[in-house]
């Protein structure tokens, strides 16, 4: 009976697609030590926005919280998503930053890296694998998944060849926007595993409906895992039900490894968390439900509630259609890049701009700008040459990787945040995210001597 891995991702893309990650570790504390015995292959908890997220809207420490999460983690991998150079903000880091990184994240509890760039320019996610493989981790090199006319099963397999060559342990096919159908999902699954000796993972989305047929068909061409979110917190912008799929599994003869009646006590656990964020109004109905416009737009779960909330913000939401056909016509401006993050928010917000300023690239955002410089990597496909010479003028885009034009910033940073940064780790927060980091130690202070004169008051 062939084994099929299935990773649970309530507790980072789940709630990332359907609710902006904005759930603090106090709504999913107590179910921790069940979900560590479900029998899941992995635990993704950590990375994508989760990080930002803690500092910026929750008042948490990203590192507290996946200590606190390994403490109750005794049998369970932890899994994060790591954006490469990238790390978790949204521009290349030096490597100093990366590696650093990447260790403490290692030190504090995570077993499983999935590394992703986002043009695919395996470039920029060199030093996260090797530093990953030194520090004894499991890695796993990750594809973004779009369609265009220059991505096809040659392309696909190359990648997936450079990514085993790198040293990775196993490959994830990363369809951020659940566009992938049931037979593209079959035919790239198989052709990689002609093509690679290490296990190929799926992680996709129901956003268009295809998820749960796409992972079943992958599964049947080979595929050795794949994502599912907990029925509550399933669906829509999120993943595939992990109890349907479950059941699908088995039923087809498969081992999946995972206990009925322990999911069954997590999605009670979620149900009331779930309803909670349909009253407050954090959970919009618009990503809950099947979207098949992004078989056209092809925008993920993510990016769609980001470009939500961006309009809605503005008081412009009446907006979003003219938005969602303007983000492919940019997306083809820019040599067809992935819709993932970073380049899903700047191709988001180029749109937003072109749409509202009423002129298509009256302004331009400065991180397109910098993409067309070169500091992202290389663009999969060409770049329109009259946007290129707008933006450039007569400047050449550099060639290299660009992490090679930074110097190391670690030590630096350390210097300046004395007496600010309690540990290596709020310097690594600081240099993700300057402002937001500053502002959480600010706020952590004031916390903290509160609770010191209430202490001191009652006794």
């Amino acid at each position: 009976m062939k084994k099929v891995h299935i990773s649970e991702t309530v507790l980072r893309d789940a709630n990332q697609s359907l609710i902006a990650t904005r759930m603090p570790f106090s709504d999913f504390e107590g179910i921790l030590e069940t979900l560590d015995k479900v029998g899941y292959h992995s635990l993704e908890c950590w990375g994508g926005a989760t990080f930002d997220s803690c500092l910026r809207y929750l008042s948490e420490d990203p590192w507290e919280r996946l200590r606190k999460i390994k403490d109750k983690s005794k049998n369970t991998k932890l899994q994060m998503l790591l954006r490469g150079q990238n790390i978790l903000g949204y521009k290349h880091y030096p490597d100093d930053v990366v590696r650093l990184f990447v260790a403490h994240a290692a030190d504090n509890g995570m077993d499983i890296f999935r590394i992703f760039d986002a043009l695919n320019d395996f470039r920029n996610i060199e030093v996260a694998v090797d530093e990953a493989l030194k520090r004894n981790t499991h890695v796993q090199g990750a594809i973004c998944y779009t369609t265009s006319p220059i991505h096809n099963l040659e392309n696909y397999t190359q990648l997936g060849k450079e990514l085993e060559d790198m040293g990775c342990h196993s490959i994830c096919i990363k369809d951020m926007a659940g566009i992938m159908g049931p037979q593209d999902g079959y035919d790239l699954v198989k052709a990689l595993k002609e093509t690679v000796k290490v296990p190929i993972y799926l992680h996709t989305h129901s956003t268009t409906g295809l998820g749960p047929i796409t992972c079943i068909k992958a599964v049947e061409a080979g595929c050795d895992g794949i994502d599912c979110a907990i029925s509550s917190f399933s669906n829509g912008t999120s993943q595939p039900a992990t109890e349907s799929l479950n059941y699908a599994l088995k039923q087809a003869g498969y081992d999946t490894g995972l206990d009925d009646t322990l999911l069954k006590a997590v999605n009670d656990h979620f149900k009331p968390v779930k309803e909670k964020y349909i009253t407050s109004g954090q959970m919009d109905p618009f990503v809950m439900g099947v979207e098949t416009d992004a078989l056209v737009y092809q925008i993920p779960g993510g990016m769609l509630s980001n470009l939500i909330s961006q309009l809605k913000a503005q008081n412009a939401i009446d907006k979003l259609d003219e938005v969602l056909i303007e983000t492919p016509r940019v997306r083809e401006d820019l040599g067809y890049p992935p819709l993932v993050t970073p380049m899903s928010q700047m191709v988001g917000v180029q749109a937003v701009i072109n749409v509202l300023s009423g002129e298509r690239y009256k302004t331009v955002a400065k991180e397109i700008k910098a993409y067309f410089k070169g500091e992202y990597g290389k663009a999969p496909g060409e770049i329109n040459p009259e946007l290129m010479k707008q933006v450039m003028g007569d400047e050449k885009p550099i060639t290299t990787r660009f992490a090679e034009t930074l110097e190391p910033q670690f030590e630096k940073t350390k210097e300046e945040l004395k007496g600010i940064a309690r540990s290596d780790e709020d310097v690594l927060s600081y240099i993700a995210f300057p402002q937001v980091a500053q502002k959480f130690f600010q706020e952590r202070e004031e916390r903290e001597s509160v609770r010191v004169s209430y202490s001191i008051v009652k006794k």
